[in-house]
This record gives C-alpha cells, sequence and structure tokens, in this order.
C-alpha cells in the first residue's frame, strides 16, 4: 500500500476513475477512550480468537469493557464462511464451523459469570452472500441471539477489506467496486436477518474513493436499512485502519440519521485494549451529525437511549 505520509495526498486511480487518500491514523495513544467519553455506552462489535486474527481471552475483553464504564458488550465473532467451498475456507478470517458451540458456550459462561457487572450479549458478525440467503438462515437458526451484525465483505467474486484486497480498486474500479458493495449491502438489509449493518462505508479501508459519491446507491442502502429497521454501527474501527476515519463518514452518517436509522457504537475490538476504543471521537461525531440517541438490543429488541452529555 506504500507509505503514509503527514499530508492528506490525493491521486487519481485508474482508468476505472476515483481517488484514493492516504491518511495516517491518529496514534493509538491518543485514542485511549476516557470514563467520559464511553460511560453508559454499548460496545457491540467485538471478537474472539476464534476469527483468527484477534487475541486476548475473552473475559479480558469484558474485564476492559467495565474498566471504561460501558453498560453492555456484545461478542460479535466472524461467522464461519459458509458461502465458501471448504477448501477455500481461510481460518484466519472467520471463525471454523468445528468451533461455532464452543463460542456459544463460553458467551454463556461469560454472561453467567459477570451478571450484575455488565450486560453480556450473545451475538454474530454474520457475511451477506448473495444466493446463501437458505444457508445463512440455517446458521441464524442455531442460537437464540441477542444481536446479528450484518456485513458485506465479498463483493464481486472476492474479498473488498482483506489483506491485498486495495490492488482490486485499481485494476476493477473503484466506482464500480463500491456500486457492488452498497448493492449488496441493500440487499442484506432487505432480508430481514440483521439487527444492525456495519462498518457502513468498508470499501473506504485501504483509502480508496470514487471520484464522486455515488449518491443513488448509497441512498438506496439508506433506505433499505430504515425499511428493514436495521440500525447501523458508529464503528471506531476506521480510526486504526489507513483511511483513518471513523465508519460511516460524517456525510453518511448525517444521511442515515436524517432517514431515521437508529445508530448503535462499536469498536470492532479485536484485542481487550480496543475495547470502546476511540469513543471520545466517535461520540463527538455522532452529535454533530445529528444523533440524540443510540438504542440497545436484546434478544432482537431495540431499546433507546438518550445520547451521554459532552
Amino acid at each position: 500500500m506504500g507509505r503514509r505520509g503527514d499530508q492528506e495526498a490525493v491521486r487519481p486511480t485508474s482508468p476505472a476513475g476515483g481517488r484514493r487518500i492516504r491518511r495516517r491514523p491518529a496514534s493509538p495513544l491518543k485514542l485511549v477512550a476516557s470514563e467520559s467519553a464511553v460511560k453508559g455506552l454499548p460496545d457491540y462489535h467485538v471478537h474472539t480468537f476464534r476469527c483468527g486474527h484477534a487475541g486476548g481471552a475473552s473475559r479480558d475483553f469484558v474485564e476492559k469493557a467495565i474498566e471504561r464504564g460501558l453498560a453492555e458488550i456484545a461478542f460479535t465473532d466472524h461467522i464461519p464462511l459458509y458461502f465458501l467451498p471448504e477448501s477455500d475456507r481461510d481460518p484466519a478470517l472467520a471463525m471454523r464451523e468445528d468451533q461455532f458451540d464452543g463460542y456459544l458456550e463460553e458467551v454463556s459462561r461469560l454472561q453467567r459469570e459477570f451478571c450484575g457487572r455488565i450486560a453480556v450479549r450473545l451475538g454474530l458478525e454474520a457475511d451477506y452472500a448473495e444466493g446463501h440467503e437458505a444457508a445463512l438462515a440455517r446458521w441464524l437458526a442455531r442460537a437464540d441471539w441477542d444481536l446479528v451484525l450484518g456485513s458485506v465483505h465479498w463483493v464481486a467474486g472476492d474479498w473488498i477489506d482483506a489483506p491485498g484486497s486495495a490492488a482490486r480498486f485499481e485494476r476493477e474500479g473503484t466506482g464500480r467496486l463500491y456500486s457492488e458493495y452498497y448493492r449488496l449491502l441493500a440487499q442484506a438489509a432487505r432480508t430481514g436477518f440483521f439487527d444492525v449493518l456495519t462498518h457502513f462505508d468498508l470499501p473506504k479501508k485501504h483509502g480508496h474513493r470514487p471520484a464522486s459519491p455515488l449518491e443513488d446507491a448509497e441512498a438506496a442502502a439508506i433506505e433499505a436499512a430504515r425499511g428493514a429497521a436495521c440500525a447501523v454501527e458508529i464503528s471506531s474501527a476506521g480510526l486504526r485502519k489507513p483511511v483513518g476515519e471513523a465508519y460511516p463518514e460524517p456525510r453518511l452518517l448525517a444521511g442515515l440519521v436524517g432517514a431515521g436509522v437508529p445508530v448503535v457504537f462499536s469498536s470492532d475490538a479485536h484485542a481487550p485494549a480496543e475495547v470502546g476504543w476511540g469513543y471520545e471521537r466517535t461520540v463527538p461525531l455522532a452529535r454533530q451529525a445529528g444523533v440524540r440517541e443510540f438504542v440497545t438490543i436484546e434478544h432482537r429488541r431495540k431499546t433507546p437511549h438518550p445520547l451521554p452529555m459532552p
């Protein structure tokens, strides 16, 4: 991906059109969430070691949530890659099928252990893959979830954000990949499988953006989220990525809020130290976009709460 300069740099991409913005991510040392920024909020996007690219004991994630004043934490590990042939299911990207029951059992134990100290929710980050809806429905029927996150990572036959995927934007066209991503995200919302749509503008992860916003495609995804009563996460994870910006960007977040789409807060934590990380930046972003309340989710039911005062 090359080096990231101290100043924002913009350059044209390939003939497919688009631009790549390179930003230096903010230093993690400057983004340790303060209790005043986090207190009373949930973190609804947290992984375990089973996904193959996270580390740390699961109970340490819960302890960090308590330390930072969170009201709730949801474990939402990656669903097994049900939509790929078994030989193509990379254990470094999602949990294996033989780990699924152990995941459910561990979260249940943590719910009992921390009862009365913090609400521990059972969740899943479930990839949407077009044409595999029946298989996904069978997986989702295997547990009594508190919440299911809907993600789109597999776009036009390959990953949109995994290591090495940045080159796709140069080769296949930034506008084309964004357009297809939003089409799939809207389709995911319409299935009714999901409570929350994750990292709403994920294709920007490596710094690539279309030459101008794909407003029609974005609007269709926003309307699909609204129509399906999906929430959208305000995620600090993008602050740790090459793009150096929360998901979704302020313009998109304002559009979602204006359409009446509810929000949750998340970190997409892959290590205990990342739980509640960056909230001192995402909470003000939410407020500036017009967010006045967030929702918590239990047994697939959403409850609104006022956004904490600054």
